[in-house]
């Protein structure tokens, strides 16, 4: 057998194409390990540029520095046994991720909340989180493609040929590897299969080299097949530590989800383990969060008795379209009600757990897409696709604003929920509203817990519009609610104007830093307290229990 091995091993033909393979599979592998790894770090510290960065700049770290061990390796040794050793242990760790990855990125977490740290927390926890759980195999596979060249060239006639081929091999991979997540793996099977899934492969490609040279056959294939039985069994649906108000969690192409249920209301969390995106009362009545404030909008709308036009850019599960329609149906009549969500998924889950009204036209779209396309006007425009934590700068520049200008009637009134929340001059309010204030005459902002709602429109005064039609209102705590709305409404002065944000220059990911840090350690005085006086099995209960996060 291992003459035959070696008489097969010797064949050149058989030799590369086993080695083009593996550089393939390898290459496929590290594109569907940072997916996966945002995904898994999404419900702790968001899916904003921030993360990706990080996760981005971890991986060509890893792969650098595997590049320059595997050169030095292959150089050692005159076969690749040691390397596919080594990729076998990288599937090994791989094959772990879903067990013990979410307990490393929670405890590191939890040990930078105990920490003296007091700035940038979400770099430092994404990055230790990166460097613990997913920079060792990354570095073994950024070892294959050196080490392949070398067992690879047989002679300098024809190396660049074959080194070609590799890194073609290995690129091809890496694209296949990118859309296969994307587009199956996780939105249909889930972050934790990803994982599962990918490591098989290179377990595959590491047990047909061993078979081949008959080098432990049956032990590789005992430890293979006990980790993958591990993983598949040792790993949760779940990527977070979901609490016992969790009736959903699940994944889609753009989104990690959550969906929690409790006496009072269901509410929708995305890509953060705290903070609610949309949230429907099960008893009828105000939300108390920023949804009641942006209803003043349906009051502002100039001289229009009839049903309104509204499109929602972000619809979310329709929290607004909801509520809407209950308040203003019998002020406006039944609104003509129009809503674009990227997400399908989320729409599916309206559908199923928010009572999304049937009168709302839905459009799976990105909403500056479909503003782009839009050839219709409305009397309402609210952008609410600011998601998480995080500002998508194509729907913040002043050109963005402008096309929703052009698509509002005369007398319509946009409005903008504001997911952040500063007092700092020239911070992310600041050119938020100076970016409007430069396609808007008339701007105002009402602060309405952590978020602000701002209204804008042009050639009237929405304030005195809305003061106008709050005795239209029949329900006595919306009307308090709009007086109160009325009281607070800040104009935004034309001096705002010199922050502004373009398609070219919307920095908005360091923007949105500065507050983040503010509203990060906002969170962790909170969970310092609960930790104070807690042992480690105190918390780690509390962890697995869902009581922490």
């Amino acid at each position: 057998m291992k003459t035959w091995f070696k008489n097969l091993w010797a064949n050149a033909s058989f030799k590369k194409i086993f080695l083009y393979l593996t550089g393939f599979f390898s290459g496929m592998s590290v594109m569907a390990i940072e997916l996966g790894a945002s995904r898994l770090m999404a419900p702790y510290f968001s899916s904003s540029q921030i993360v990706y960065t990080i996760i981005i700049g971890t991986v060509m770290i890893a792969m650098a520095i595997g590049n320059i061990i595997g050169g030095k390796m292959a150089d050692k040794r005159s076969t690749p046994t040691k390397l596919f050793v080594l990729i076998f242990i990288a599937a090994c760790w791989i094959c772990l991720i879903p067990v013990v990855g979410k307990f490393v990125i929670a405890g590191v977490a939890l040990g930078l909340a105990a920490s003296s740290l007091s700035s940038n927390f979400l770099v430092w926890a994404a990055f230790l989180s990166c460097l613990l759980v997913f920079v060792f195999p990354l570095l073994i596979l950024g070892m294959v493609t050196p080490s392949l060249i070398k067992y690879a060239v047989g002679d300098l006639k024809n190396n660049g040929r074959v080194v070609g081929t590799i890194e073609a091999f290995g690129t091809i991979g890496s694209i296949i590897g990118t859309f296969i997540p994307t587009f199956v793996t996780i939105p249909f099977l889930g972050t934790s299969w990803n994982f599962i899934i990918f490591s098989i492969i290179l377990f595959l490609i590491c047990l047909v080299y061993f078979f081949y040279a008959k080098k432990h056959r049956i032990l590789f294939s005992v430890i293979d097949l006990f980790m993958i039985t591990l993983a598949i069994f040792g790993s949760r649906s779940s990527i977070s530590f979901m609490n016992e108000n969790t009736i959903y969690e699940g994944e889609s192409i753009y989104n990690y989800l959550r969906v929690e249920e409790t006496n009072e209301s269901f509410t929708l969390s995305t890509n953060v383990l705290f903070g609610v995106q949309s949230v429907k009362m099960k008893e009828d009545g105000l939300t108390g969060m920023y949804y009641d404030t942006a209803l003043a909008a349906n009051s502002m709308v100039k001289e229009k008795d009839e049903p309104l036009d509204i499109l929602i850019l972000g619809l979310g599960t329709g929290t607004f379209a909801y509520q809407t329609n209950y308040y203003y149906d019998s002020i406006n009549g039944h609104a003509n009600i129009e809503g674009v969500e990227i997400d399908s998924k989320i729409v599916s889950l309206a559908r199923k757990y928010f009572d999304l009204p049937e009168n709302v036209n839905v459009h799976i779209n990105d909403g500056r897409a479909y503003m782009n396309s839009n050839k219709k006007k409305y009397d309402i425009i609210m952008v609410d696709a600011y998601q998480d934590i995080t500002i998508p700068f194509q729907m913040s520049s002043i050109e963005f604003f402008r096309l929703v200008e052009k698509s509002l009637n005369p007398g319509g009134i946009m409005v903008v929920n504001m997911n952040m929340y500063t007092n700092n001059e020239g911070g992310i309010n600041d050119y938020l509203s100076g970016t409007i204030k430069n396609v808007f005459n008339n701007v105002y902002t009402c602060k309405s817990n952590t978020n602000i709602e701002l209204f804008a429109c042009n050639d009237f005064d929405l304030k005195d519009e809305l003061y106008n039609n709050i005795d239209k209102i029949t329900d006595l705590d919306l009307m308090n609610k709009m007086m109160s709305i009325h009281s607070n409404l800040e104009y935004v002065s034309d001096d705002k104007a010199k922050y502004k944000l373009t398609d070219d220059k919307a920095q908005v990911e360091l923007l949105g830093m500065d507050v983040l840090d503010d509203m990060i350690f906002e969170e962790l005085n909170y969970y310092r307290e609960k930790l104070k006086g807690k042992s480690i099995k105190e918390i780690i209960d509390m962890v697995n229990n869902g009581e922490l996060f």
